[in-house]
């Protein structure tokens, strides 16, 4: 008879073997090797040497295609086939089974052998079953017994002593796609074997019968599952990773073949769906497993056949701002162009207000994300939409990163959000779920924020601006202090705030000093003043939430405090009336003694037509200060806006440009005199620092205003220096260097304190005056602004220029100047730019500029027009100035 082909699905002991068809796997037949008879692996109890007989065989056939002969068949009972089969690289069986000493002759051998291809079988193995007796092979000798434990009486025990442990294990059997009964070989001696649940999957159910006798049929894609894992895994050796039990009481674990997790190649094939609650269990594998569906997904395998990606409009990261914090997982975002959206950070909650374990740390939840990012800039992924359903709108739920770090993520991880639970087909989930989850269980465990069993202390802040009476008397305690620290609760106008007070536990209201900002409307029925509107938003965007310092001068008739308030250190109130959102109020900006600031910044609102200013006519106002007009020029004493005029002769000095800012403002040095005892002064300060005993600290933290020595980062040199701003946190200080206008923030550890009697101010004033180029308008666009300053600082760097000094701002010395680059001046620094395209000829001409400048701003348009047609610098995507 012809050798037949098959594969072998299985073996059942040392001496039968489970075939199946190579073309119907569904065909399978068992044949048993002539002659012989191994021990028998029974559930009831395994007769010696069975399993290594077993194992014998498994590892040489199971999975592999073989030629079978069958040699006769015992027709009573069960039928069953007994034969030979040949192995892919010749070698036979029975032959090499009886050869190990892994199966005995049967004793009925003798009556089978009714053929000649028997017969000599029958010897030859007679012969090989003596030469293992001699040698003591396989069941002839003394192997250790075996003990396999088919009940386990206690699974979570059994997880807990292996969790995070690899065992080698046998499948002996795969009930579905998502779980195997396993040979656990936890020790060469003893086994166990019990169902494992395949970790991080749902496979859907194979055909059941139920206690009542009916069945119930598989799940679409059931069998196919049960039958993909069956052709890869039955009786193949694994290693399964114990991580946990089921509610159910059954192991979980990763089963890993040696191609890798079976759990992948399930997913993959679309034969499966991830599981949530194995997450905490697989960690950063999970990752893995969640790919692995996403490829089914979007292949539209098995049981995703019909699935739709879901595509979400602006899925791709953007940039915005927090503009407010309205809870721990939900806040505002504010975009290049200003508009506001409200974002839900994807699959997290804050606090539930209504778990009263939970409820109490809502505040320092909210309280934690706002220290960390109001008013930074964060990248935003929007992960999907939930529609409005009733008592909410529609919500878009996000992914945010600030400085590398999922938002979210920093949350769950101190405790100060929850995790979602969501269904198994929702795809509005954020892409770390599996992280999330992990830092959840990490964080209940350590009992961090709304984990820990003991509430934070309520603390309801005392109202300082309940009364006037209550206002009078913190009057004096907080007219002392100087920057106190706070955080704006609440925006009334563009100049009356809501102000916590956190380090004494209260809350005032807050009225700026020195400025009056246009009302905004208080209702709907209320009409705003002009540009009230605009304050209000300005105020909101600005300093909403912030964290801010105020200084306390007086209090109103109302309870509330008068006094500035600084918002990264400055001046909001400057800020406003520079926006042309609010005026100045003489009487009150003199008390407060920062009129000198304000005026300036109203000048420069008025000059820039912004806000209120927008129709500003300096002729108009100096008529009705009674100043008039003679052929388009002031009387000689005064100017178009009411100030002293200079000089009209033009003045020339030989300077330096010491440092050039982002927006284009210079600082120069006036070659002469002053920079020759800078220099001398410099020599004396080198060697002065050189002396050990002068290389003290500074004896107390540095205030806002000192000047000091400071040690300059890039050449480790000592400089003169003016503390601008200071971090108590960080315990470092932006500095500004006043003779040459550069600022950077060191540590403290860089500052020393100055001797004012030998390197003081009044022995010599600060040699960095600040100048401004021209006749000159500089782009808004960031990109042209900063080649403008490149440009300038490339042509001006490390070379002595002359300055023509066109005019001083008599209110904080400002110089505008015309740079050349030699005594000839034929062509000037801010022609050069002009040409370049990086800056353009004013579109309203300042006063000063108009009278003393026609011939120049002529000059100047010409290189303008040059330089468009060329389309150089901001020029080169056409007039950006038609607008």
């Amino acid at each position: 008879m012809a050798p037949m082909q098959a594969k072998v699905k299985s073996v059942l002991s040392g001496d039968t073997l489970v075939l199946q068809n190579k073309n119907d796997p569904a065909q399978e037949r068992t044949l048993s090797l002539a002659f012989v008879s191994a021990p028998r692996i029974r559930k009831e109890g395994e007769e010696p040497s069975a399993f290594q007989s077993r194992d014998f065989l498994r590892r040489l056939c199971v999975g592999k295609v073989v030629q079978f002969n069958v040699l006769y068949q015992i027709p009573v009972g069960v039928k069953r086939d007994y034969g030979t089969v040949t192995l892919a690289d010749g070698q036979q069986l029975p032959d090499l089974v009886v050869a190990e000493g892994w199966a005995k002759i049967r004793d009925d051998a003798g009556k089978k052998e009714d053929t000649e291809e028997g017969t000599t079988l029958l010897e030859r193995l007679e012969a090989l079953e003596a030469h293992a007796k001699a040698d003591e092979k396989g069941v002839w000798g003394k192997d250790p017994k075996i003990e396999v434990v088919h009940e386990m009486s206690d699974a979570k025990a059994f997880a807990e002593t292996w969790k995070g442990k690899s065992i080698d294990a046998i499948v002996e059997k795969v009930l579905s796609g998502d779980r195997i009964i396993a040979r656990l070989m936890v020790t060469p001696t003893q086994h166990t074997q019990t169902i494992v649940l395949v970790a991080g999957i749902r496979a859907p159910g194979t055909k059941r019968t139920l206690s009542d006798g009916s069945e119930q049929p598989a799940e679409p894609f059931g069998n196919e599952a049960q039958a993909f894992v069956d052709q890869r895994l039955l009786q193949r050796g694994v290693s399964v990773t114990i991580l946990g039990v089921s509610p159910n009481n059954l192991l979980v674990g990763e089963v890993r073949h040696p191609n890798g997790s079976i759990a992948e190649f399930v997913l993959k094939a679309g034969l499966a769906r991830c599981t949530d609650h194995h997450s905490t269990l697989l960690g950063s594998e999970m990752g893995k497993l969640r790919q692995a569906e996403k490829y089914a997904k979007d292949n539209k395998l098995a049981l995703f056949r019909g699935h739709v990606s879901a595509r979400h409009g602006g899925a791709d990261e953007v940039e915005a701002t927090v503009s407010r914090i309205f809870s721990a997982d939900t806040l505002f975002l504010r975009n290049k162009a200003g508009s506001e959206r409200r974002i839900n950070l994807s699959s997290v909650r804050q606090p539930k207000p209504s778990d009263e374990k939970q409820a109490p740390f809502g505040a320092e939840a909210k309280e934690f994300l706002r220290k960390r990012l109001i008013g930074k800039h964060v990248k935003v992924t929007i992960d999907g939409k939930r529609p409005a359903t009733e008592g909410y709108e529609e919500r878009e739920m996000a992914t945010i990163a600030y400085g590398n770090k999922n938002v979210a993520l920093l949350l769950v991880e101190n405790g100060y959000a929850s995790v979602i639970r969501h269904r198994m087909d929702d795809t509005d989930r954020s892409p770390i779920y599996d992280e999330l989850l992990a830092a959840e269980e990490s964080a209940q465990k350590e009992g961090k924020g709304m984990w820990n069993p003991k509430p934070p202390k309520k603390i309801d802040p005392t109202d300082y601006s309940e009364n006037v009476t209550t206002a009078k008397r913190q009057l004096t305690l907080l007219s002392r202090q100087k920057k106190v620290p706070g955080v704006v609760d609440y925006v009334k106008s563009g100049s009356r705030f809501t102000v916590l007070l956190p380090r004494d536990g209260a809350k005032l209201t807050l009225v700026l000093s020195g400025i009056r900002a246009p009302r905004s409307a208080r209702g709907p029925s209320d009409t705003a003043e002009p540009f009230g509107q605009e304050a209000h938003d300005f105020a909101n965007r600005r300093c909403l939430q912030r964290d801010v310092e105020i200084d306390v001068e007086d209090t109103d008739k109302v309870g509330g405090f008068i006094g500035a308030m600084y918002v990264n250190r400055e001046n909001f109130a400057k800020s406003l009336v520079e926006e042309g959102l609010a005026s100045v109020h003489a009487y009150s900006a003199e008390r407060s003694g920062n009129a000198n600031e304000l005026f300036a910044a109203e000048t420069k609102a008025k000059e820039a037509r912004k806000g209120m200013w927008h129709d500003w006519d300096p002729e108009k106002e100096a008529e009705k200060n009674g100043e008039a007009f003679e052929n388009g020029a002031a009387d000689a004493a005064n100017g178009t806006n009411g100030e002293p005029v200079t000089n009209t002769k033009k003045e020339y000095k030989d300077v330096m440009v010491t440092h050039v800012d982002a927006t284009g403002r210079l600082k120069l040095q006036t070659v002469g005199t002053g920079t020759a005892a800078l220099t001398e002064l410099m020599n004396r300060f080198k060697s002065f620092h050189l002396s050990s005993a002068n290389n003290q600290p500074l004896p107390t933290p540095p205030k806002t205003g000192d000047v000091v020595s400071a040690k300059f980062t890039e050449d480790d040199t000592w400089y003169r220096a003016k503390i601008r701003r200071n971090d108590r946190d960080s315990k470092t200080s932006e500095v500004l260097y006043i003779d040459y206008g550069n600022s950077e923030t060191i540590p403290w550890s860089r500052l020393r304190p100055l001797d004012g009697a030998k390197f003081g101010t009044q022995k010599l004033r600060p040699q960095a005056n600040d100048a401004v180029l021209s006749y000159l308008q500089f782009p808004n666009t960031p990109e042209y602004l900063q080649e403008a300053a490149i440009m300038i600082g490339e042509v001006t760097s490390d070379r002595q220029l002359i300055a023509r000094v066109d005019h001083t701002d008599q209110k904080d010395g400002t110089m505008f100047v015309t740079l050349f680059l030699d005594a000839e001046q034929k062509d000037s620094v801010n022609a050069d730019i002009v040409g370049e395209g990086l800056a353009m000829v004013p579109r309203k001409p300042k006063a000063w500029e108009q009278r003393a400048g026609a011939d120049v701003l002529a000059a100047l348009k010409k290189r303008e027009e040059l330089a468009k047609e060329e389309k150089r610098g901001m020029w080169e995507y056409g007039d950006l100035s038609e607008d």
